[in-house]
């Protein structure tokens, strides 16, 4: 086979090993959401402990990242000071204990179809989040894009059969917790030049995050499970779902480091369409025309959305290359240069 034939089986073998990434997360993620939805709902596995859940899933993913970070050595810890952590980890592991803490007991009392709906509303957050900590630009057209997003939310909610507005609110809030988190990261470790893959987030921020959920854990839960004499912990349940947990977090990365970002969000786009089909058909959860109406129009402005991130993505590499490729070119002006003058200082010897 020739050179061209050998190129087209790189791009197919490519283009293969990228749609099983998006496969495994897409896969990943909703067993988690469904499984997380099966042992919070009182008419399922009834166990409405959302905190005590979270906690058991930082401890195991807390375990597993120091097994493989100091025993099986698997990744290098990041170079991190104690200051650092105190001022950086610290405060992306407090968001994100309560975005955790907040969607999955947004679970008690929503529909999965519902909240899938509501999550739509991340953009929204993450853009308004950034243009206040100045880590975005205010655009007319993009803020247009982001009230489109926001009134086909309120259109699903407005269709929602099962409405509960503390469970929105606890939705609500989680989004807006998450969005912050993102944003901070940005801030707090990446303008550092700090990466953290999956495995060393997870063994810097975990436990950070079993940390704080301990506290309202500890009067919240506590004093509940402490009156329930007849619960025992069932590792089948908790540990699969645990480690599900663990290995969607290493998914992310998988999908994220070998395609984009980009790509998991278009990803998480199909992923939320699949749910609230599984939700309509296997959970028999009601879902309204006026749901429908109301998410494809927050549907169509996400896409839009990540249309534009596309676009913009293509542009800056177009700069890149086109500042690359003047460089290489005021390089070898200097070269001739340079050897035109060599060749002068000859002649005139």
């Amino acid at each position: 086979m020739g050179k061209g034939g050998a190129l087209s089986d790189g791009v197919v073998k490519k283009i293969i090993l990228s749609y099983t990434y998006v496969a495994i997360w897409i896969f990943l993620s909703f067993t988690v959401i469904v499984y997380n939805k099966y042992i919070l709902d009182r008419k399922l596995y009834n166990w409405p402990f959302p905190i005590s859940l979270t906690m058991i899933h930082m401890a195991f993913c807390s375990s597993l990242a120091v097994i493989a970070v100091r025993v099986f050595k698997l990744v290098e810890p990041a170079a991190l000071s104690r200051r650092v952590y105190l001022t950086s980890v610290v405060p992306i592991g407090a968001l994100y204990s309560l975005s955790l803490w907040l969607s999955n007991s947004a679970y008690i009392y929503l529909s999965v179809s519902f909240i899938q709906m509501l999550k739509a509303l991340m953009p929204v957050a993450v853009y308004s989040i950034g243009i206040l900590f100045k880590k975005d630009s205010y655009k007319n057209n993009t803020m247009l894009n982001m009230f489109a997003i926001s009134i086909g939310v309120a259109i699903a909610a407005y269709g929602e059969a099962k409405y509960d507005s503390w469970g929105v609110f606890l939705q609500l809030g989680a989004v807006a917790f998450e969005a912050t988190r993102l944003v901070m990261i940005q801030i707090l470790l990446t303008s550092k030049g700090i990466n953290l893959n999956p495995i060393t987030s997870l063994y810097y921020v975990a436990p950070s995050c079993f940390v704080f959920l301990s506290i309202p854990w500890i009067f919240v839960e506590y004093p509940i499970l402490k009156q329930k004499s007849g619960f025992h912990f069932d590792f089948v349940i908790f540990g699969t779902n645990s480690l599900c947990a663990f290995a969607l977090n290493l998914a992310v990365f998988l999908l994220v480091g070998k395609t984009s970002a980009l790509t998991m969000n278009v990803a998480g786009v199909v992923k939320d369409w699949l749910l609230i089909a599984f939700s309509w058909s296997v959970i028999k959860d009601t879902v309204t025309p006026v749901n429908l109406i109301g998410y494809g129009l927050a549907f169509l402005g996400v896409a839009y959305y990540n249309h534009l991130k596309l676009q913009a993505l293509k542009a800056k590499e177009a700069q890149k290359k086109a500042q690359s490729a003047d460089e290489e070119a005021g390089k070898l002006l200097e070269e001739r240069e340079g050897e035109g003058n060599g060749r002068k200082g000859d002649s005139q010897a």
